[in-house]
């Protein structure tokens, strides 16, 4: 797994051992920058479920301000550490060693632009997770949020959050699901 484009464009990144986390593809993680890529310079952007970080490291690699990764598996967290320093954001990068549902509360920010997630996917922590979020105050009508799910995930639920689907993208195996307030 690389970097894509940016400052840190090539460099090589760590990945947890096992299958605890699953990098996103250099190829999807590509076209999902490539989507969101206006969004990104001098954006706040939240990695939940970071596994190695790549997604956050790509992000602060093509210009946002800062970026917080959340993750508490010890093996994904080094290697979060070690990333982050590696490409030279340690600056601009909070790793927040911990459970996602207990981090949103310490995320304190104004405004979130963009919040990226990456669930287990047998799991079922989607509707908790929205739920949560809806009580942000830093998730505002500008914020996007993207989650990353198998094809056949529903976000039904997410109206009656306050939510609604923007877009999705829909890849082989799994589908990027673009999410913003009503």
């Amino acid at each position: 797994m690389r970097v894509i484009a940016g400052r840190a464009r090539s460099l090589k990144l760590k990945t947890p051992e096992g299958t605890d986390t699953r990098p996103t593809t250099d190829r999807i993680k590509e076209t999902l920058f490539n989507m969101i890529q206006a969004e990104i310079p001098g954006c706040i952007f939240v990695d939940l479920f970071a596994g190695s970080g790549g997604i956050g490291i790509e992000a602060l690699s093509r210009g946002a301000s800062h970026a917080y990764f959340v993750e508490n598996g010890r093996e994904a967290i080094t290697c979060i550490q070690e990333n982050i320093a590696f490409t030279k954001f340690t600056e601009s990068a909070t790793l927040l060693k911990q459970d996602v549902f207990s981090a949103l509360s310490m995320i304190h920010e104004k405004e979130v632009d963009i919040v990226f997630m990456d669930p287990p996917y047998h799991a079922g922590y989607e509707r908790e997770l929205f739920q949560l979020l809806a009580m942000q105050p830093y998730i505002t009508e500008s914020t996007l949020m993207i989650i990353e799910a198998k094809l056949d995930q529903s976000f039904d639920f997410i109206t009656e959050l306050g939510f609604k689907v923007k877009k999705e993208k829909l890849y082989k195996t799994n589908k990027h699901v673009f999410i913003g307030r009503e």
